[in-house]
């Protein structure tokens, strides 16, 4: 956890909504300068901030819109700081909860301190890791689809359709299987719905690559050479990082992308772990997939898991080699060198 201390002559906490805005102002001595509502839209907030613009700092959680804020300060010139949703739950809970607290237990938290940190993601490269986890769940929601149509097939007691549903030929064949009209349309529907996605997605992923070519030419090319990371993974990983000079150290950024379990301690005792959930699901789930993909077609990883495994079950295992293979990207794009698989092989 990282807490912003820096000072400032003017602090101001922002309970923010898709609406309206909750805004608290204080100055160094703690004293409360302005404490008022309005609305959501940047002329306002300019015209109520305008007499403490001198040496200001704008705070708000993180919440799903505070993406025009941030914008508003950059243009501005203003210092702009985002909370840490879990954080600060924990930090500023109280019996009494509404707006007018909450921005002003805000403004007190960056005063005194004590306001834990989230990373503010660059303004040129927000929309598209935000398009790329939209078409995740555009994939998994056809993966649902898929299951629906064997499911259906085993509630009729038809044989099981061993098809790749990717092919065209494949949705086809599933176009005449089922003598209830009724049935056959449920199928029909969801056949249409995939067939949709796969054009769609298909015009979204070359984007996508584009898109990270331009960005980030260097790191993108980087992370393809890692055996097993095709383009959706290096995208993926890519765009969750941002910038990877925002980690100071190989072991911040295992933590942040899940790789690692933190041990809940007291008195000398292990009570398990805690905090699991605070962290990137989303690069969690890359290197997950990542430490299964370079198994395949690769005799010497299988060898080296099978080492692993002479310790640990075969999940720790793929556990610790996702954990392994994410150390690697962080020194990879850190120093700007390909994959080097006997180095990694050998460790």
């Amino acid at each position: 956890m990282n807490f912003y201390n820096t000072t400032h002559l003017h602090y101001c906490g922002i309970d923010l909504h898709a609406r309206s805005l909750y805004v608290c102002i204080i100055d160094h001595d703690g004293k409360t300068l302005l404490h008022k509502e309005i609305s959501a839209n940047p002329e306002s907030l300019y015209r109520l901030i305008e007499p403490y613009i001198d040496d200001l700092v704008v705070g708000v959680e993180c919440m799903h819109c505070w993406y025009w804020v941030a914008d508003f300060c950059e243009d501005h010139g203003i210092h702009f700081i985002l909370g840490h949703a879990l954080y600060m739950k924990a930090i500023h809970g109280g019996k009494t909860k509404n707006d007018r607290i909450d921005s002003y237990k805000i403004a007190k938290l960056m005063r005194g301190g004590n306001f834990p940190l989230a990373y503010v993601y660059p303004r040129e490269m927000r929309a598209t890791r935000d398009l790329l986890r939209r078409r995740t769940r555009i994939v998994r929601h056809g993966a649902d689809l898929k299951a629906h149509i064997v499911n259906t097939t085993s509630q009729y007691n038809l044989p099981p359709n061993k098809v790749n549903l990717k092919n065209v030929s494949a949705r086809d064949q599933l176009k005449s299987t089922f003598q209830n009209p009724e049935a056959q349309l449920n199928i029909d529907l969801d056949l249409n719905i995939l067939e949709c996605y796969h054009r769609e997605l298909s015009k979204l992923e070359w984007h996508l690559e584009q898109q990270a070519k331009h960005h980030n030419p260097v790191c993108f090319s980087l992370l393809r050479s890692i055996p097993g990371v095709g383009r959706i993974l290096a995208l993926t990983i890519l765009y969750e990082i941002g910038d990877i000079q925002r980690f100071e150290s190989v072991q911040n950024f295992a933590s942040y992308s899940r790789l690692v379990k933190c041990k809940a301690e007291s008195a000398g005792k292990t009570y398990g772990t805690q905090g699991n959930k605070i962290g990137n699901a989303h690069l969690k789930w890359a290197f997950s997939e990542a430490a299964v993909l370079f198994l395949r077609g690769n005799p010497d990883a299988q060898k080296y898991l099978q080492r692993l495994q002479k310790r640990m079950n075969k999940a720790k295992a793929l556990s610790a080699q996702a954990h392994k293979l994410g150390r690697a990207v962080y020194f990879m794009l850190k120093q700007e060198k390909v994959f080097d698989e006997n180095k990694f092989l050998a460790g």
